[in-house]
């Protein structure tokens, strides 16, 4: 799930209403176009000199474009290359496989904007049931503003898992102008972009399990019988039977099982639902799974609790194995 955001965001979007000073900053002519009252964003020059900024946009923009390569697609520019939806709807439909229903190539304003309503509902549809907080509008985007669409692309990249690593740290300083009495105010945000949570450091690194998917689909059969060897030694002992590992661990509750049984314990039943009946359930089953293999010292699993639910067999074939290095040996 994407973080909360953050206090000093906060603090900052309350300044906006409470504590405008005058502009103060270089700011282009178009940007004091503005009727009264009317607001505009745009990131401080230095931030987007910082050599951290500039790799995350490299990456960003390399990854569309390798994602776009047979559609012989060339981004090169973030800001002027997206906005109009044509070059995200290309993008969406090749991250998710699919097709949207939507005119090709729209020259007006009012096409534009609803050519990007729809993709981003598309978008929205895909990330909102995940709990994934959405940054961005239609004016944001087809208004070139370029934090929000660094967020719609992050948030692409991370759902879709792509194989790119985001460098982490990175946040910018937002000018946010306003017109108030003919006169225009100026205010700083602290946007940040990326954090060093395991989504942002390491949940894009390729390991094993790619290897094993992408080279050796006929050694996968070997480590599934192997990980259903491990869970049936210690789930036989309440009569259950694993045969299928995506849709049997996929709502949380063998998770749970499992590991009050590899650390000797009993899970009180209170905590998590034994017959979940909906997709909040199943992933709160699978979190609390994955609380319990840190409080038994392992590491965080790279898989969302999602991802399990979703019957994503490299994600539970993940978090199966790390549970399988560590007790392979318990009784």
């Amino acid at each position: 799930m994407w973080p909360p955001v953050s206090d000093l965001q906060e603090e900052g979007k309350n300044a906006i209403n409470s504590s405008l000073s005058p502009a103060s900053v270089d700011i282009h002519p178009e940007d004091t176009l503005l009727e009264e009252n009317e607001e505009r964003t745009m990131i401080d020059p230095t931030s987007k000199e910082d050599p951290k900024f500039k790799e995350l946009v490299k990456v960003l923009i390399d990854w569309v474009n390798d994602v776009l390569v047979e559609e012989r697609i060339i981004v090169k520019q973030l800001e002027e290359d997206l906005y109009d939806g044509q070059v995200l709807q290309k993008l969406l439909e090749k991250l998710g496989d699919c097709k949207l229903n939507v005119a090709e190539v729209t020259q007006s304003e009012i096409g534009q904007k609803q050519k990007l309503q729809t993709v981003l509902e598309a978008v929205h549809e895909l990330l909102r049931p995940h709990g994934w907080v959405l940054r961005w509008n239609v004016d944001a985007i087809h208004g070139k503003n370029l934090v929000a669409i660094l967020h719609l692309l992050i948030s692409l990249a991370m759902h879709f898992r792509a194989p790119i690593r985001l460098p982490e740290h990175v946040s910018v300083q937002v000018v946010v102008v306003r017109k108030r009495e003919g006169l225009l105010h100026s205010n700083h945000i602290t946007e940040e972009l990326t954090t060093t949570s395991e989504m942002m450091m390491g949940r894009f690194e390729r390991d094993a399990f790619d290897t094993l998917f992408d080279h050796a689909p006929d050694k996968l059969s070997v480590v599934k019988k192997s990980l259903i060897t491990f869970a049936n030694k210690h789930l036989n002992k309440l009569n259950l039977e694993v045969t299928e590992l995506e849709s049997q661990f996929a709502d949380g509750v063998y998770l749970v099982l499992l590991m009050g049984l590899l650390e000797n314990y009993f899970v009180p039943l209170h905590n998590f639902y034994l017959t979940p009946d909906s997709f909040d359930q199943k992933v709160h089953n699978v979190a609390f799974a994955f609380e319990l293999m840190l409080d038994g010292g392992l590491k965080k699993p790279k898989a969302r609790p999602e991802d399990v639910v979703n019957l994503d067999l490299k994600s539970t074939l993940r978090v199966l194995y790390n549970l399988f290095t560590k007790y392979k040996n318990v009784e």
